[in-house]
């Protein structure tokens, strides 16, 4: 059965003078409604990857495909969310939240008329996450902890049918990463998108996601495709249990040796 995200023999090369491609020969498959977390070293094209699944940058060899059809440019039903939270500083959190429905079809169109439906979930999404009582704040007024929350809950308000996370709690500290991990998984158990995530963080790979896919170094493509067996919900002590740790080893050696090979 064909995956909902599907790579096939995918390299890339940004410019003819690039001595190695970003990408080389990298296949793999992620699921609909599927938690995929992708890990590896420094360099290695997990963003690139990003960018190819998305349609933002063409593959230069091999076959890319969404929900059955080619990417043959950007996707509009993708939600994305990033280290820096990217929120304007001139609306509330609430609108922050709303602005995907201002952009994207067919929401665009229905959104005058139906503001109070959106709106109405726009405030369930801030609950869900733990912001009840913040949606007229401005990104100023939050920390970077709730402008995540915030970024989240914009990335998810379309009902995007992939979300892809590029580090996307990368420069907050471990206790605020925790908590956005049970925030994040409490989003996709509610809506059950497919979800890529790119992330540095081992625990958070192995916490969040059904499966860890490891790069190798540039040129990038997978050497590991690693099944996590913990059940959901999932509590931050799973990832100190004895398979957690095992795989997280696991995943850390095989980082290691791709780096040492680089």
């Amino acid at each position: 059965m064909a995956g909902f995200v599907e790579l096939d023999q995918v390299s890339l090369k940004y410019n003819e003078e690039d001595s190695a491609p970003a990408l080389y020969k990298t296949s793999f498959s992620v699921a609909k409604g599927e938690f995929v977390a992708i890990v590896g070293p420094s360099g290695c094209g997990k963003s690139t990857l990003m960018k190819v699944v998305t349609g933002l940058w063409p593959a230069t060899a091999g076959r890319v495909t969404v929900d059955g059809k080619p990417v043959v440019g950007p996707l509009s039903f993708v939600g994305m969310a990033f280290q820096n939270s990217s929120l304007l500083p001139w609306r509330t959190t609430l609108d922050n939240v709303m602005l995907p429905l201002e952009i994207v079809k067919p929401h665009a169109g229905r959104l005058r008329k139906e503001r109070d439906k959106y709106e109405a979930q726009a405030r369930a999404l801030l609950e869900l996450v733990g912001l009840k009582g913040y949606e007229q704040k401005f990104p100023w007024q939050l920390s970077g902890g709730m402008q995540q929350r915030t970024q989240l809950c914009r990335a998810l308000i379309h009902e995007p049918s992939l979300l892809m996370l590029d580090e996307p709690f990368g420069a907050l500290d471990m206790f605020t990463r925790e908590e956005l991990w049970l925030a994040l998984q409490r989003l996709w158990m509610a809506g059950r998108p497919t979800v890529i995530l790119v992330t540095h963080d081992l625990r958070e790979a192995t916490f969040l996601a059904d499966r860890v896919l490891v790069m190798s170094a540039r040129p990038g493509r997978i050497v590991l495709d690693r099944n996590v067996a913990a059940s959901r919900p999932r509590g931050l002590e799973t990832t100190y249990e004895p398979e957690a740790v095992a795989l997280v080893h696991e995943l850390r050696e095989h980082i290691s040796a791709a780096r040492a090979n680089a």
